[in-house]
């Protein structure tokens, strides 16, 4: 493949719990170009944002790592590094979950900004909420 015809792709997210909505996001993204870059969130950033991850940084990297769609994984460490990151990467396309619409545009400037619908009926949040009732439903046995 020539170097005129490979387009990168850039996404972020904390992937925590990795499920089949993930996989079709990646999917999805990957297919947007050759090579999709994924900025994994920090513990500490998550954090920051009031968020806490059932699986530590390093091991939902090696999971991204491990998945097919995926030829890259760095760090993300703030809100404000994705311009730069998209310059670094030389990314094409940047690309979300719709559950961001318009958060993003700004991104316009630097590359094309594509939001990608959700996977009905999986995320995260559900998965630890079921387990939440799981663990409360065997409290009460």
């Amino acid at each position: 493949m020539t170097a005129q015809a490979q387009r990168t792709v850039l996404t972020y997210g904390t992937f925590d719990l990795f499920h089949p909505g993930h996989v079709q996001l990646l999917k999805r993204a990957r297919a947007l170009g050759t090579r999709l870059v994924v900025g994994l969130s920090t513990d500490e950033f998550n954090a920051l944002k009031g968020k806490k991850s059932v699986m530590c940084y390093e091991d939902r990297k090696a999971v991204l790592e491990a998945c097919r769609y995926v030829d890259e994984v760095f760090a993300e460490d703030d809100w404000d590094q994705k311009v730069a990151d998209a310059i670094r990467t030389g990314a094409d396309v940047f690309v979300m979950g719709d559950d961001w619409l318009g958060k993003f545009d700004f991104m316009g400037e630097h590359c094309q900004v594509v939001y990608l619908a959700r996977t009905p009926e999986v995320s995260s949040t559900e998965i630890k909420q079921r387990m939440r009732d799981e663990r409360t439903a065997l409290t009460l046995v």
